[in-house]
């Protein structure tokens, strides 16, 4: 899916956060995997708990966040922490609400779309808009990571619901959840629905897929996952993204050279 807009260069330098292509989507699943297998990989195969995988990631989070807020423009791997941090965040949250709090996964799930929808609609109501690209003011940048933190949790749980309490499993829940990303992705080309809606539709469903894809690779073979091991899996991810982040943001940075004038024509000079 593609949702680019077309911009000039004075908002490449001043947007804080990547425009979409095919690329974004790529390293958001692989981010929002990683917040499921690394956030279990700290509670459970670590045995620290939900409580205290929350406080950790929590800390993350802030720490990451603030290095966002401070910066002046998009910084690739600074960004890409904070949504992970808010992945990890979410998985042991969703956990703690739904284990140790005994919520379940139908109600965390319901409660946490209703946060997603009211912050969403007091974005729209403040701003009179919804970003997802052009994030230049201060307080659309708050209510973009608070969309984020808020749907990474309900996506922690809705991938369990759909994956334990519907019986469909963790890799057709991951199947499920891929049909309705591709359907957002049709909806773009076929419809009037705002970007911005379909944008944020897409980017809530991406979390679910994480976590039914990050189940599938770390759960027992018994519980139909492939048991590959929740450290390995999150380190191996690790790499792949930070690979992927250097080359796309090099590769963008070197198209983004622009020659002097005054030397075009006159190599000499």
């Amino acid at each position: 899916m593609n949702l680019s807009s077309t911009y000039n260069g004075n908002h490449d330098l001043l947007s804080k956060v990547p425009q979409v292509t095919l690329m974004f989507w790529i390293i958001k699943i692989l981010a929002t995997t990683l917040g499921e297998t690394g956030g279990d990989a700290v509670t459970m195969t670590l045995d620290l708990g939900y409580a205290v995988g929350s406080l950790i990631f929590l800390g993350f989070f802030v720490i990451t966040l603030a290095g966002q807020v401070a910066a002046k423009r998009y910084l690739p791997f600074i960004y890409w922490a904070v949504v992970v941090a808010t992945t990890t965040v979410g998985t042991t949250m969703s956990d703690y609400f739904d284990r140790t709090l005994e919520m379940g996964y139908i109600k965390s799930s319901i409660i946490l779309f209703c946060g997603v929808m009211i912050v969403l609609a007091i974005w729209r109501f403040t701003m009179g808009r919804l970003e997802f690209e052009n994030i230049i003011d201060r307080k659309d940048e708050v209510f973009y990571w608070l969309t984020i933190l808020v749907s990474n949790t309900l996506g922690t749980a809705l991938g369990d619901f759909t994956a334990d309490d519907l019986g469909f499993g963790f890799e057709w829940g991951a199947i499920i959840f891929a049909a309705l990303i591709a359907l957002v992705a049709i909806a773009l080309y076929t419809t009037k629905i705002s970007h911005s809606i379909l944008f944020w539709a897409a980017y809530i469903l991406t979390r679910p897929l994480g976590a039914t894809l990050g189940d599938t690779l770390t759960k027992p073979l018994d519980e139909g996952g492939l048991d590959l091991g929740r450290i390995a899996s999150s380190l191996i991810i690790l790499v792949v993204m930070i690979v992927i982040i250097f080359f796309t943001y090099r590769r963008a940075a070197v198209g983004d050279v622009v020659p002097d004038p005054e030397l075009v024509g006159n190599p000499e000079r």
